[in-house]
């Protein structure tokens, strides 16, 4: 599972020229999710999400978490973080599928509410063509990626 996740002034989300959610200061989380993508790397995105000191306290930087501050946090599925080129053709094939992907995208919302505040957590709309309106502060962009989970040796002798 994999999140871009940038520091934002203000930050809202529209379709077919409809305000479909806003936040003022926080972070807006861009949220790609790959075919083999589970319930930990959801908890393991939410737990990082909301420990990140990415702002100020005092005039010193990297002090504090967006949850330390009771800060918004805006949400957008992305499957084409899930990409590679084919010369200069992006393929996606790595991304979750549909039904699948919203499910786990559903899954990665809920838990953020139920580990910070529900109220403070927007987001777009599934699968539709979005227009993301982002007022950068810094700008501050991280890359965040769930580790590869480690499948069991299944009939391997040891």
């Amino acid at each position: 599972m994999r999140a871009v996740i940038q520091r934002v002034r203000a930050a809202k989300v529209t379709v077919l020229d409809e305000l479909v959610s806003s936040i003022g200061p926080g972070l807006c989380v861009l949220v790609g999710i790959k075919a083999s993508d589970t319930a930990t790397d959801v908890d393991y995105l939410v737990r990082k999400i909301l420990a990140l000191r990415l702002f100020e306290e005092d005039g010193k930087r990297w002090q504090k978490s967006v949850k330390d501050l009771n800060l918004e946090i805006l949400c957008v599925s992305q499957f084409t973080l899930y990409h590679r080129l084919k010369g200069n053709k992006p393929d996606f094939s790595a991304a979750m599928k549909g039904e699948e992907a919203q499910q786990l995208y559903n899954q990665f919302l809920d838990r953020l509410g139920q580990s910070y505040d529900s109220s403070k957590i927007k987001d777009g709309k599934f699968g539709a063509y979005m227009q993301v309106h982002i007022e950068n502060d810094g700008p501050v962009t991280i890359n965040l990626e769930s580790p590869e989970q480690k499948q069991p040796d299944e009939g391997v002798d040891k």
